[in-house]
């Protein structure tokens, strides 16, 4: 069962769209952030990004200025069908808040002109939050 939030974050269609349509799952002031957070303006997309932390930011103009990179998603949810398939699959318990199932996201979703890399996730941790 998903929390209230996150069934209202479902209404508004985030994680939906591409380019300036996306909207990103969280948003800057949806949580607090242990780091600095930035609103970053995509020139690819013209979109504003919600990154999360500096590692985030020097990720996304990594992507930002790569010349094969079509489509930056940031905090892109994860199927959380899916999510609790693996989760019980790996006998953990899948993450939740509250008891209400938490949707997992990757920080980029990110579309490329690569023919083998057309689409990828990319988390951006430092090693010392990686447990």
């Amino acid at each position: 069962m998903l929390s209230k939030k996150q069934g209202k974050w479902l209404k508004e269609g985030r994680d939906q769209g591409e380019l300036a349509d996306y909207k990103p799952w969280m948003k800057i002031s949806d949580i607090s952030s242990s780091d600095r957070s930035h609103r970053v303006f995509g020139h690819k997309t013209k979109l504003t990004h919600h990154l999360l932390s500096d590692l985030e930011l020097a990720t996304f103009l990594f992507l930002e200025w790569s010349p094969t990179i079509l489509d930056i998603r940031e905090q892109f949810p994860l199927n959380y069908d899916i999510t609790l398939i693996v989760a019980e699959d790996k006998q953990v318990k899948h993450l939740s808040v509250r008891d209400y199932i938490h949707i997992m996201t990757s920080d980029f979703y990110v579309f490329s002109s690569n023919k083998n890399y057309s689409q990828f996730a990319l988390q951006a941790k430092y090693s010392r939050d990686v447990r």
